[in-house]
């Protein structure tokens, strides 16, 4: 549905009767239920075929309603202040009358939450009396969802309501920090860690292969198009797919392009799209190049990594 007033209206008297719908963010379309809702939640892993034990990420409109959930502290306000509504996501303590779902959080004492940026859902987030729980909108382990096309080529007609916010603009999952403890990246993300640090000030360590699994984006398969993938390649095999960072004057059909110009913002953005493109067009096998590993290129690098596993 566009994302006029009366849409909004409509999303919202479904989250209401605790159904699911899909939703728009600046990172990738999110699949939504009322995260207060033991029901609702239930429908979101059903959905997904999500395994259980891979909390979800609660979004909120503002610091109000985080309050009477979690409990923060003086690095999340720094980094809230800085970045927030954005694509970062934050791991941080439940308060004891929080009214999240024990399914949200896989019965922990912890809950991943975020602001959203984009203004379709902060529209619609702000005439809720609940936050929500919204994983990407997509089978589990597969490609996430940037526009609402994806959305409908992964659930089809067992979603009923897709809220159309455009193609996302950032194009990958948010940056997660977790500031229970000591504070640590659990999933490279749309946000740059070296902004974080700069921050925070502190040393920040990478656990995003953790085996305790207190957010989402920390199992070794995910992010997979469906068929093998291969990294840091210098030559295709023949009949595969090959993805290349920047555009080229090369007229073989099976070559792809991330950018025009080597840019890893648009590259990161482009990263999906064109994964699913590929295996709609009948490939069997997938290459990339070698991508920078630096800035958003950490974050294209991780999300190859983990579909390779496929």
């Amino acid at each position: 549905m566009k994302s006029n007033q009366s849409n909004i209206k409509k999303a919202k008297r479904y989250l209401d009767r605790n159904e699911c719908i899909a939703v728009p963010t600046e990172t990738v379309y999110g699949l939504a239920g009322n995260a207060y809702s033991d029901s609702s939640v239930k429908k979101i892993f059903k959905l997904k075929k999500r395994p259980t034990n891979n909390p979800l990420i609660v979004h909120y409109h503002n610091l109000k309603g985080l309050k009477e959930d979690c409990i923060i502290n003086e690095d999340f306000k720094k980094l809230y202040n800085k970045f927030s509504p954005g694509p970062i996501t934050y791991v941080l303590k439940l308060t004891k009358n929080s009214k999240i779902s024990k399914f949200v959080t896989n019965n922990k004492n912890t809950v991943a939450v975020r602001f959203p940026k984009h203004p379709l859902l902060r529209r619609l987030l702000k005439i809720l009396n609940y936050p929500l729980a919204a994983p990407s909108a997509n089978i589990f382990s597969k490609l996430s969802s940037v526009q609402p096309s994806d959305v409908k080529e992964e659930f089809g007609n067992k979603l009923k309501y897709i809220l159309k916010g455009g193609r996302c603009s950032i194009g990958v999952e948010s940056t997660i920090v977790n500031l229970t403890n000591n504070i640590s990246i659990l999933r490279l993300g749309g946000l740059n860690i070296s902004k974080i640090k700069k921050i925070i000030k502190k040393k920040i360590l990478i656990k995003n292969k953790t085996k305790n699994k207190i957010s989402p984006g920390l199992f070794s398969i995910h992010y997979s198009p469906g068929i093998p993938l291969r990294m840091n390649v210098k030559k295709p095999k023949k009949g595969e797919a090959f993805v290349l960072i920047k555009k080229r004057k090369i007229s073989s059909k099976n070559y792809f392009f991330l950018s025009k110009n080597n840019n890893l913002i648009k590259a990161a953005k482009n990263l999906y799209p064109l994964m699913r493109k590929i295996k709609n067009k009948g490939y069997k096998k997938i290459a990339f190049e070698k991508i920078p590993n630096i800035g958003i290129g950490l974050t294209i690098n991780d999300r190859l990594e983990r579909a390779s596993k496929y």
